[in-house]
């Protein structure tokens, strides 16, 4: 079944260094871009990570330092990979809990306000875990019929799971072909940052996490305890969470003053 557009979605997949959002960075980017009337453009960028990259995690998708030391950085590279990007949904597999937010830190890294409110996120691994509970290999041979070659390579990953999208659409046929009906569909418990730090209460209001405050309203932590914004805004939290925080605090600020 063809997807059901309004406007271009943006398939990604991500190769890093690792699995820490707010410490790893991009080695391989590839991006599967799909438009209403059906034409796809794709482009795959291996990035200099400018840190090395841990044996373990070569063994994973084969893509050492050296491979890739003489290759542009992500900020070089980031007005091209934001163009490509801006004003599409997105979809990916296990992309709202990783992709999304690492490729957001990148971004800010390189000063780009990366900021996907506008922007619709279909994770196919949450509609198949939903449905079958497997891995991306698994889906595409699954649903596909084929088996996945050059598994944990960026652009082969991409690929596969627009392929099984598609496919999920035809065996399900309660699965809506709709990127808004998906994105909820697709979704985990709704968080205001990437990485899962700051959540919705059932009021709609912004409360932590984790730690200590968990549950507690951000704006009531930060009146009865200021040191602890200073203390996350100086600590290993992503930054994204830490803009999500700061614009919660000067918002508290400004409706004290009016």
């Amino acid at each position: 079944m063809k997807l059901n557009l309004t406007k271009p979605i943006c398939f990604f997949d991500l190769e890093t260094t690792g699995t820490n959002i707010a410490k790893d960075r991009i080695v391989e980017i590839a991006i599967l871009k799909v438009f209403p009337n059906g034409n796809k453009e794709s482009y795959t960028w291996r990035v200099n990570p400018e840190m090395e990259i841990p044996a373990e995690v070569t063994k994973i998708h084969g893509i050492s330092y050296d491979d890739i030391k003489d290759e542009p950085t992500f900020k070089d590279l980031s007005k091209k990979v934001y163009e490509m990007i801006k004003g599409c949904d997105l979809g990916g597999y296990n992309s709202n809990r990783f992709d999304i937010p690492l490729l957001a830190e990148e971004f800010l890294r390189a000063g780009i306000d990366f900021d996907i409110k506008s922007a619709l996120a279909v994770d196919v691994q949450t509609i198949f875990h939903k449905k079958e509970k497997r891995t991306l290999e698994a889906a595409y041979k699954f649903y596909c019929d084929k088996d996945l070659t050059n598994a944990h390579s960026a652009e082969a990953d991409t690929n596969a799971t627009f392929e099984v999208l598609e496919s999920q659409l035809d065996k399900y046929p309660d699965l809506e072909n709709d990127m808004k009906w998906l994105a909820e569909f697709s979704a985990h418990k709704k968080f205001v940052d990437f990485a899962g730090f700051i959540a919705y209460n059932k009021k709609g209001e912004e409360v932590f996490s984790f730690g200590k405050h968990r549950g507690k309203l951000v704006e009531e932590v930060f009146e009865k305890e200021p040191g602890y914004y200073g203390w996350i805004q100086n600590a290993d939290f992503p930054l994204y969470t830490k803009k999500v925080l700061t614009a919660i605090k000067l918002k508290k600020l400004s409706d004290k003053l009016n």
